[in-house]
Parts: structure tokens; sequence; C-alpha cells
């Protein structure tokens, strides 16, 4: 991992964001690759589908809309302790979802005069479970749990169709479908899913949905980007993150393990430290180079570690740490402080904060009960992670009586007529003449 020394300089807001390490090349690549591939999905459809998982998956003449025999193969083979698990960990996001959900408020603005603030869930959901490199049951219990929470009545999942399960989704990612009651399943993977999502594809029976959601790489992120607009979206949750803010009291064992286990995901992962002790940085530089090195992904562990997104940050004390952190936005961001719980609310931008050595993003990548689909590439700084209210749309009622109209009567002529909409006022009027 390079190193980027920050001591003893004085930076701007705009300095701190140009320090922060990302890989911004690989982003505006994919941005450009993502858009041929949706618009070629929206004007080609299957045909255009077919054709990108020959080509990205190696996989030719398999069903790409899922039978239903093959999710309850999979629920049949799935092991037990598998699904012990994923269960336990349904039943987790499930409580820490209902939590997301508002309550209807009624607001009395005056006698007879009522505004009612309520949630609506969007009718239909696309949700997006990566493949390839890793298998993601737990995606598929972090974007379809919040749905049906929010009351989503149609669910549609897609999973990239793989080479060695000749054509099928990986069985795993099938059964905890299964397990949630998702019977509306695609194998159809990157940014051709995304596209079929958001403009339907007819001759397989997909529907456009409302809203889609999931995590995937670079390619997946910037489609979603461009279907904006056409489809209300999640955060672009692009490659993996981690930004870990550690002091000298803290434990480089664990500071490594944690940044090794999130560049596993992907060549494109980004691991950070940041931290004001030179000491520990060069104990944790020590301890990745071991653990990385000694892991079964190290390969790809090792191009994460050495790319351009991946770095250890030296600062000159906690203040410099947290003005950074909230810079770079991470979408996981670990604090290994000696008072961390007191510290963790200066960190304003993040995905989600784990607080203390004892809790790892690993925890928050399967039972947790928080959902780990998160924001990246700094858009913590203003977007929400995934949640039954990316599912949900605010809306007011609103009911006046006569009476109630008539004590803002004069108050609405007078404004429309101020905005030269005299109309505005006239319908007012129309109500107090014969």
């Amino acid at each position: 991992m390079r190193t980027i020394d920050l001591r003893g300089r004085e930076l701007s807001p705009a300095d701190m964001l140009a320090a922060v390490p990302r890989a911004t090349q690989a982003r505006a690549e994919a941005l450009d690759t993502a858009a041929r591939i949706v618009d070629d999905v929206r004007e080609r459809g299957e045909d255009a589908l077919r054709e990108q998982a020959e080509r990205f998956d190696r996989v030719s003449g398999h069903d790409v809309r899922v039978p239903a025999a093959h999710i309850a193969e999979a629920l049949e083979v799935l092991a037990p302790e598998v699904r012990a698990a994923l269960e336990e960990a349904i039943r987790r996001v499930r409580i820490a979802s209902a939590a997301q959900v508002p309550a209807t408020q009624i607001t009395e603005i005056g006698p007879g005069a009522r505004i009612t603030q309520r949630w609506q869930p969007v009718h239909r959901v696309g949700v997006y479970i990566p493949g390839g490199k890793a298998v993601y049951p737990s995606s598929v219990i972090m974007n379809v749990v919040p749905a049906q929470v929010a009351g989503v009545q149609q669910i549609a999942l897609a999973s990239p169709p793989q080479a060695d399960q000749d054509g099928r989704i990986h069985p795993t990612i099938l059964a905890a479908a299964g397990l949630l009651g998702v019977t509306e399943v695609y194998a159809m993977g990157g940014a051709g899913a995304i596209g079929a999502f958001a403009h339907g594809v007819p001759s397989i029976g997909l529907d456009p949905v409302d809203v889609l959601s999931g995590p995937g790489n670079n390619y997946v992120a910037s489609a979603k980007r461009a279907v904006a607009g056409v489809v209300g979206t999640d955060s672009e949750a692009g490659a993996t993150e981690i930004l870990v803010v550690a002091d000298a009291a803290a434990d480089p064992r664990l500071v490594a393990a944690d940044l090794v286990s999130q560049a596993e995901h992907d060549e494109q992962a980004s691991a950070v430290l940041v931290t004001d002790s030179p000491e520990l940085a060069e104990r944790v530089a020590t301890e990745v180079a071991q653990q990385s090195g000694a892991t079964r992904h190290a390969v790809r562990v090792a191009a994460a570690l050495e790319g351009p997104q991946s770095a250890i940050v030296l600062v000159d004390d906690r203040a410099m740490a947290t003005a950074f952190s909230n810079a770079y936005a991470p979408e996981h961001l670990e604090l290994h402080l000696e008072d961390a719980e007191e510290a963790a609310s200066a960190f304003t931008s993040a995905g989600a904060v784990f607080v203390g050595d004892q809790t790892p993003v690993s925890l928050g990548d399967y039972m947790a009960g928080s959902n780990h689909v998160l924001p990246t590439g700094g858009q913590a700084r203003y977007a929400p992670g995934l949640g039954a209210y990316t599912f949900l749309r605010p809306q007011q009622v609103i009911s006046y009586d006569r009476s109630a109209l008539a004590d803002v009567r004069a108050g609405v002529v007078a404004l429309a007529n101020t905005e030269v909409l005299p109309a505005h006022g006239e319908a007012i009027e129309a109500r107090f003449t014969a």
C-alpha cells in the first residue's frame, strides 16, 4: 500500500477532497461502457442480454427467466448450517428495517385544515445481486427484506448466469430468494441487468420496475447513473470501500485483517488507513503484507491494495483524521480509537460507521442487522445506504373545509396577483361566488 503523508499541511476542504485516493479513471471508463450496454438492452432486449451473457459470463442457451423448479431445487440442496445462518440474518435485518418505516403523521394547521404525511411503497422493485468473483446470498437479504418491510408488492431479482452451473444462477443465491418468497428471478448480469430492469424485456415477461437496488462493481454503479430519471435507484453501490481511522492504541493485526477482508471483494476495492501514529502505520503495513499473502484470494487482494484507490494516510492529529474521513465519505468506516464511542458523532459522512475494534465490517456484511448496500465513491456525503425508506415515497394529503379555505382566501389571492397568476386566485374566489 502506498503512503500519503498529509502532516504539516494546511488543507482547505477542496485540498482534502483532492487528496482522497480514488480510481477515477476506472470509474470514467465504466460509465461510458455501461451506458452503451444499457442502450443495447433498451434497443434489442433479450438478444442483447444473451450476447452479453456469452461475452461476459461465457454462457449461452440458458433460461434467462429462471424456472420455479430451479429455485425449489436450490432450496433442497442448501446446507442446513447455511440455511440457519440465512434465516437468522433475515430475522435481524427485518427487525432493523422495520424501524426505518415512518409512521403516518396528521398535522392540524388550523380548524378544518389538515395535512397528512404518509409514506407509500413503490409498486415494483428490481434487485440486482452480483456474481462472479464471490457469491452473495447476503445481498439477497439486504435488498429484498427492506423492500418487503416497506410493503412493495412485486420484487424481481437478477444475478449473473454462471458457466460452472450450466448457465444457472448460483444455487445459494436462488435458495436465498426462495427463503424470502421471491419467484420472479432472471439470470442476467452487470450493466445489462440494470438496463433490463429499467426498460423492461417483453419477450421474457420482464416489466420495467419503479426502483432498482443492489450492489455491484463500477459498471453496475455506472449503469444506475445511466438509467437515473427512467427509474429510481438506490445509491451507486460500486466497488467496496473501507476506511479505518486508528490511533496509537489500535491493534495492527485487527486493522490489517479488516483492510484485507474488504480488499478480497474485487481488484477495484478500496482499503484506506488514516492514522496520526507513524509507528502504527508501519506495523499495519507489515501485517497487511503478511496477511494478504496468506489469504485465499491473495492475487485479488494484492491488486486492490496496490491500486491508486488504496493507501495509508498519515495525518497530524484526530481533527485532521476526522476531516479527511468526512471528505472521503467512505462506504464503510471503522473507528479503532480508544474513545471510539465518544468520537463517533464527529464522523458525519459514511455509509455505515463501525465503532470499536470488536465491530468489524464483516459483521455488517452478514449479521449485524444493518444493511450492507451502501453508497461508494464519496456519495455518503449526501446519500444514504439502502433501507426500507429506499422503497417509500413521502406523500402529502391535504384536506381543507370551506371555513378553513375562507381563512386563507385573501392571502392566496394576494400572492397569486403578486406572481401575476390571477387564475390561481380566481380558482379560490369561484368557491365563494354564485
